[in-house]
This record gives C-alpha cells, sequence and structure tokens, in this order.
C-alpha cells in the first residue's frame, strides 16, 4: 500500500528542489555595491501586465489584441468583468481567467520586488523601451524582463541563428561575417538565444567586435540556462543584454525555446540562418521571420552536410535570400546606403529649403504627412513601393533634408 503521508512529503521536497534550481545563483552581485531600484519606477502598469502574463496558457494572440485594444494592462484589469466591451470574440475561458485574476496579486508583487533588487526592468508593451518592431507582431508578448543596457529599438537589429551542432564551417561563417559586418555597418544589434553551437558563437564573436548583443531565454533571468554559457551572460549584461518573457523561476522546459523564437524573429529587421539540419528550431525561426514581414538569409553548404541541408533547401524553396557574406546583407538590406549619408552628413549637407521630390518621393511623403514615424515595412505597403526600391529613396530623401531615420527602424518627416 502506498503511504500518502511519505508521498505528499516526497513531493514537497522534489518541489523544494525544482524552485532551488532557479535561485538567483547567476547575479548573485549583479549590480553589486548599486542600491535597488527606487520603487517608484516600478509602476501600477508593471504590476497590472505581470498579473496577465500567467493568462499565456491562452492565445497569445488574443492577449496581445485585449492589450492593444484596451490601451494598458490597467484597462484591462479595470475592465475584468466586462471585457467583451472591449474584445468582443474573448474566448470564455480568458473571461473566467480574468475574473479570478486578483487571487494572483500578491505573487505578482514579489516578482516585481524581486526585479526591483535585482535591476531587473519589466518592460510593458506601452513602454517605449519595448522593441517598437516586436509590438507590430500579432502575438507579441504584453510584458518583458531585461537586463542590460543596450537599445532595444536600434536603427539596425539583426538575429543570427542556427543548429546547435555548430560545424568549424558554421564558426568560421560567423566570424568572419561579424567581423565583415563591423566593417561595414557597425551600428547593428545582433540577437541570438544563448543556446549551444551557433548563437553562442553569434553572441561571442559580437562581443569580440564591439557589438552589443542580445540573448533571449527561456527561462526567468534569475538563473542561466546552459550553466556554461554564464560568463559570457554576464559580458552580455555589459554589452547588450538579456531578455525574457518569463518570470523568476521559470524552468528552461522545451515548449518555451520555441515560444521565445517568436521574439528572436520579431525584434529583428532580418534573420540570418548560418548552419540547420532538415529540420529545427532556426528553421522555425525563419518560418516566424516572414509570417511577420521581415527578411530571411542563410549561408549555402555543402550538399553532403548534414548541417547545411535545412539552408540549402531553404534557399532553394525561396524561403531565405542566398548571402556568402557581411557584403551581401548590407547591400541587400539598404544599410550601405546609410554608410554613405553618414558620411555626407559628416561632410556638412544642409537641407535643400525646396527640393525637386519625383513621383514615388511624394508618394512617401504624403504617406508620412498622414501618419509620421513609420516602419519601412508599413511604409512599403501604404505607398506602394517594394522594399528595395524604397530604401534608395529613403536615403535619397534624408540626404535632402526631407525625412529622418528615428530608432526602430521608423522614418520621421521633418516638418
Amino acid at each position: 500500500m502506498v503511504d500518502w503521508a511519505v508521498a505528499r512529503n516526497t513531493m514537497k521536497r522534489l518541489q523544494e528542489y525544482c524552485k532551488n534550481l532557479f535561485t538567483p545563483k547567476v547575479f548573485p552581485s549583479f549590480g553589486g555595491g548599486r542600491e535597488p531600484l527606487p520603487t517608484i519606477t516600478y509602476t501600477m502598469e508593471a504590476l497590472n501586465s505581470i498579473l496577465l502574463t500567467r493568462l499565456t496558457r491562452f492565445n497569445l494572440s488574443e492577449l496581445a489584441e485585449l492589450y492593444k485594444r484596451a490601451g494598458s494592462a490597467t484597462a484591462v484589469i479595470e475592465h475584468k468583468r466586462d471585457i467583451r466591451e472591449i474584445l468582443p470574440e474573448a474566448s470564455t475561458h480568458l473571461i473566467q481567467a480574468l475574473k479570478d485574476i486578483d487571487s494572483l496579486r500578491e505573487w505578482a508583487e514579489q516578482e516585481l520586488e524581486y526585479d526591483r533588487l535585482h535591476h531587473i526592468e519589466p518592460i510593458c508593451m506601452n513602454d517605449e523601451r519595448y522593441p517598437q518592431r516586436l509590438k507590430e507582431c500579432p502575438d507579441a508578448p504584453i510584458q518583458l524582463y531585461y537586463l542590460g543596457n543596450a537599445d532595444l529599438n536600434n536603427r539596425h537589429v539583426i538575429n543570427i541563428i542556427g543548429t546547435r551542432h555548430c560545424t568549424t564551417y558554421g564558426q568560421d561563417i560567423i566570424r568572419s561575417f561579424v567581423r565583415e559586418l563591423k566593417a561595414l555597418c557597425p551600428d547593428v544589434l545582433i540577437f541570438s538565444g544563448l543556446a549551444y553551437g551557433v548563437d553562442i558563437h553569434a553572441h561571442r564573436s559580437a562581443l569580440e567586435n564591439g557589438f552589443e548583443t542580445i540573448g533571449v531565454l527561456a527561462h526567468g533571468l534569475d538563473d542561466i540556462y546552459p550553466r556554461g554559457h554564464r560568463d559570457t551572460a554576464l559580458k552580455m549584461i555589459e554589452q547588450g543584454g538579456l531578455l525574457s518573457e518569463y518570470t523568476t523561476h521559470t524552468q528552461p522546459v522545451a515548449r518555451n525555446f520555441v515560444q521565445r523564437n517568436r521574439i528572436v524573429a520579431g525584434c529583428a529587421d532580418a534573420t540570418i540562418l548560418v548552419e540547420s539540419a532538415a529540420k529545427g528550431g532556426g528553421l522555425i525561426t525563419c518560418s516566424i521571420a516572414r509570417s511577420y514581414g521581415r527578411e530571411v538569409f542563410a549561408f549555402p553548404g555543402s550538399v553532403h552536410s548534414d548541417y547545411s541541408e535545412g539552408c540549402n533547401n531553404l534557399i532553394r524553396d525561396n524561403g531565405a535570400a542566398l548571402i556568402t557574406s557581411a557584403t551581401d546583407f548590407v547591400k541587400t538590406m539598404g544599410w550601405d546606403e546609410d554608410i554613405k549619408l553618414g558620411q555626407a552628413q559628416q561632410r556638412g549637407i544642409e537641407r535643400t529649403l525646396f527640393p525637386d521630390l519625383s513621383s514615388e518621393e511624394e508618394a512617401i511623403v504624403r504617406v508620412l504627412a498622414k501618419n509620421n514615424d513609420l516602419q519601412i515595412n508599413l511604409l512599403s505597403i501604404q505607398a506602394n513601393i517594394p522594399i528595395s526600391r524604397l530604401t534608395g529613396l529613403l536615403f535619397t530623401l534624408e540626404m535632402k533634408g526631407v525625412i529622418r531615420a528615428m530608432a526602430g527602424g521608423c522614418y520621421h518627416l521633418l516638418a
């Protein structure tokens, strides 16, 4: 017969053991010598956003849409009894969960206090620090947690991803690509997932070449998985950062890695696949990036290499553009024009008071006059100009002093 008292005690010890796996071992003194952040920086909106994150077992797109329509987590909580006034199509499960959400408030307060003590920044979707590229995605997380100092809305953002079984060939590609990219376009923020293989080599190459780099984690920021990447993670906090949608004590279970791929894809202008088998997480990220309307690139490899099969297939099926160097990438993205602009601005180019505009340039100006500060993807759609053509036109308009590139890849029409 089962001794249920012994079984309960065993289960309790097991739960405590699992909890202790994620005590703050990695960053025990992050900010050591620094005072905890003032409580005032951790607002009621942050608290309510944390509460809503406990509803992630529901459709992510539904929760993001609810947040966007309400305008804030606080507004969602205030309307928890009549949520269909905001989102008529809200599911029954979501409505019931919202009614019971106050039972989680003590847990959310504890989470917020832990964040404050350990300099973890909770970033709500309506916060200006939130990655604006990610905010455009239908299933964007309504809350992020951030340790770092990089601007998540840097003008140029890429991710470098691929297999966890990165070969010598893949490592050589990463090193040469990042080194060349630094010479061609030094203002780039590099995302990856801090996993084994391509991810960790991308982060380390970024650090070595002076790039800021962001690791998107599949667990809370109170620990690091894999443990062998802790030293690199600590360097990234000072030269980039760590980002997660998960609260503390969240374990790195398999489904979290798949789910975090959408953040890796959504935060970037372009996804770069270095190596991949015929199936793998890198291909999932590429698929997500394409669904978001982002550029996808892949390095080809030998037809006899298992870890180039996914890249080769993706290129063959037009799922990714073929690149062999950073020069290919920068030209395709139109970022070489940014360099020319910067050089021209250093030489003191002044705004043309009455610039002669082409019909396409006028179309861009009309769109921005109606809806200013648009990202290039939206601008391309509204002006009906392909991105490949649009990048050159935007460069010309910048040279004429008509528009200005803003953080997050947005373009602003100057008065």
